[in-house]
């Protein structure tokens, strides 16, 4: 971990940090908006890869602990009047007990039903919004009578703050010996368990980590936006989104999938007035990486300065 602080990427990484920082001096509102979106965005393909990349579990359903966390701080805030930065809290620390709950079972189970797994938490997490639409809003989504702020310049350095922050974090988590033993158990779990570590164990954490972050990007994102509903924080094709920021920016590079989510944020909204192509379009690039570079963005960018 120590060499990370003297490589190119850690260099290449602060510079853009710093440059990102300064973005509110000179960029409009709109633009800063885009990017406060995909900052949030971006936490949650870094902890879907600490998930997928290195414990090597298919996650299907990320959107079951974003949403989770989105709409128990929305709940709180808009049904019982509590403020804004406990609701934050509170909507994190029911991801993670969500997490547990979903985790405990589904990781006795191995192969592709692990997926199927939390894909069907998210159904039913769709389905409970919409049953109990009373407490949630139910199609029309919930709206948030309390918003972080109306600065724009300050919710986008709120935004990177936080990802920077969870960058840190779950990068030093996946270069630590939890990581390490991550990435064993996910390429072969049967000998990393013949060498005596717990593999349940530690993909439990991994699990508990990644709802950590996913439910507090999602309870941060709701007092952006100033409302939650399924389409934003639930819906299937979210997850497909998030999926796809952490493949395209590179799997097990955690800073990767923060840079893919960026890309495909930012590639979305500036191809929107080309309609329905532009799903094409970042679709069809999405496929071309994934074909040519698996590694991803960041990763073909790495094993190319480890050749030289």
């Amino acid at each position: 971990m120590s060499s990370f602080f003297t490589s190119r990427l850690f260099f290449i990484s602060l510079a853009l940090v710093v440059i990102a920082a300064t973005l509110p001096l000179y960029v409009s509102g709109y633009v800063l908006g885009l990017l406060t979106v995909a900052f949030y965005f971006g936490v949650f393909a870094m902890a879907w890869d600490l998930l997928f990349g290195f414990a090597g579990e298919v996650n299907f359903g990320p959107t079951f602990l974003i949403g989770v966390g989105a709409y128990t701080a929305g709940i709180l805030n808009a049904q019982f009047g509590w403020s804004v930065y406990p609701c934050i809290v509170l909507g994190a620390l029911a991801s993670v007990i969500a997490g547990l709950v979903l985790a405990l079972p589904a990781l006795r189970v191995r192969g592709p039903y692990f997926g199927l797994t939390t894909l069907v938490a998210v159904l039913m997490l769709q389905n409970f919004i919409v049953v109990f639409a009373d407490l949630t809003g139910g199609e029309i989504g919930l709206t948030i009578p309390d918003v972080i702020t109306i600065n724009a310049g300050a919710n986008y350095w709120i935004a990177l703050g936080f990802m920077t922050v969870s960058a840190a974090i779950l990068y030093g988590l996946s270069q630590s010996p939890i990581g390490l033993v991550l990435q064993a158990s996910g390429q072969d779990p049967v000998q990393a368990g013949a060498l005596g570590f717990n593999i349940v164990k530690h993909k439990l954490a991994a699990f508990v980590v990644s709802a950590f972050f996913s439910g507090l990007s999602g309870a941060l994102l709701v007092f952006y936006f100033g409302t939650a509903s399924v389409g934003t924080v639930v819906d299937v094709a979210v997850g497909v989104n998030v999926i796809v920021s952490a493949v395209l920016g590179g799997r097990r590079t955690v800073l990767g999938a923060a840079l893919g989510a960026i890309f495909l944020i930012v590639a979305g909204e500036f191809l929107r007035p080309t309609g329905e192509l532009a799903t094409f379009i970042v679709s069809a690039v999405a496929l071309l990486v994934v074909l040519f570079f698996p590694g991803g963005f960041l990763g073909a960018a790495l094993s190319r300065e480890a050749r030289s």
